[in-house]
């Protein structure tokens, strides 16, 4: 069986082949080129998650309001 090192690396480094078109770095493990891919990227608002199947009150994200259940107000 692999080690959960061996994956993250097999997959990190498919992800950079991907991204970068190039081999990964000979010396970096899964976790650092995780880190050069994700640092390189730009933060990107959070958008609330829309689905025709589940109900707007059924999908709370960080920092969301939620609503009160009805009798609960002061």
């Amino acid at each position: 069986m692999e080690s959960r090192e061996q994956r993250i690396y097999e997959e990190a480094a498919a992800l950079w082949r991907e991204l970068f078109g190039e081999p990964p770095p000979r010396d970096a493990d899964g976790m650092a080129m995780l880190d050069m891919i994700t640092h390189g990227l730009g933060e990107t608002p959070y958008e609330r998650l829309r689905s025709p199947f589940l109900r707007p009150s059924t999908i709370v994200g960080p920092g969301q309001p939620t609503e009160e259940p009805a009798g609960r107000r002061p």
